[in-house]
């Protein structure tokens, strides 16, 4: 059983109780206006071009089988949509300009990464989380993978958007001791044209955890300026949580949007076409008490 990743973080302290080791699963059926890992959306693997090691040499030129790349201003670009990331062009790279984001692995590969800091994990209450992308987009590996490291006595974590089919939702769910689920917004349009999909499916799923299941979870709320930060939002979210998922939610974390993913899209060759501002800490504060008035705990961060 293989899957695609595109990174495993070590030492993590924001995916889950303790330290822990986040694995990063490429592939995400959601178009977020406000991606902070645009390298995770594609299931493939992908170019990463930082020009400003790049000499114009012309050596990856040369390699290229496709044809895909010129030489542009002493620079070399790339044509994504005949590009392969086939690697070839990384390893002839001089400058290590090129670099590929993206790669098969197998269930035992990960796993004795995962193990190298099992004793981080037992004296912090730490474990392994699953994140992207979404990794519900690779449901069976992602599945043989939590059910490998609970039979190693590791604790699990997913991390979701929770878009994915109530039968490969489940499935997983039998192997995972904690989730972290993401709400982005309340109202469907809005959703959609926010992130491509209703969120019906997403709040639909949720329900049938908390009636099915008895993980708990982590609410895990983004603040986007000038999408889902306004306060109805925000009081339709904490309602929801309240009324809905009752005492299911064991904490809220809310995440706000920083700027620090913008330079993946300039190596990914993307136009980012977002104007975001990363939100003031007083209006984040607002909004940690709001959540706190309806008796949930909140959380900057996490």
């Amino acid at each position: 059983m293989r899957g695609r990743i595109f990174n495993i973080q070590r030492y993590s302290i924001h995916d889950g109780p303790g330290i822990r080791t986040t694995v990063f699963l490429k592939g995400c059926p959601l178009r977020c206006l406000w991606c902070q890992n645009p390298e995770g959306i594609s299931p493939k693997n992908e170019l990463f071009f930082n020009k400003e090691r790049c000499t114009g040499c012309g050596r990856c030129v040369e390699t290229c089988e496709k044809k895909a790349i010129t030489i542009t201003d002493s620079v070399a670009r790339t044509d994504r949509k005949l590009c392969i990331g086939c690697g070839k062009c990384v390893e002839v790279c001089p400058n290590e300009a090129r670099q590929i984001v993206g790669k098969e692995v197998s269930v035992e590969e990960v796993v004795e990464v995962v193990k190298k800091d099992r004793i981080f994990y037992e004296r912090s209450g730490g474990g392994v989380t699953l994140s992207g992308g979404e990794p519900l987009m690779q449901p069976i590996f992602v599945q043989k993978l939590l059910e490998r490291c609970k039979l190693d006595g590791i604790h699990t974590t997913l991390d979701t958007s929770g878009f994915a089919s109530w039968d490969t939702l489940k499935e997983v769910l039998k192997y995972t001791d904690l989730i972290l689920y993401d709400f982005k917004c309340m109202d469907p349009e809005k959703h959609r044209v926010f992130t491509g999909v209703s969120n019906e499916l997403i709040l639909e799923n949720v329900r049938r955890i908390t009636s099915e299941f008895s993980t708990p979870i982590w609410a895990r709320i983004p603040i986007i300026p000038g999408y889902n930060d306004d306060i109805e939002n925000i009081r339709a979210t904490a309602s929801f949580l309240t009324k809905v998922l009752k005492d299911r939610v064991e904490r809220v974390n809310l995440l706000p949007y920083h700027r620090l993913g913008e330079v993946k899209y300039e190596r990914l060759e993307r136009e980012n076409t977002s104007t975001i501002s990363e939100p003031p800490e007083e209006q984040i504060l607002e909004i940690k008490a709001i959540f706190e008035s309806f008796g949930l705990q909140a959380y900057v961060g996490g």
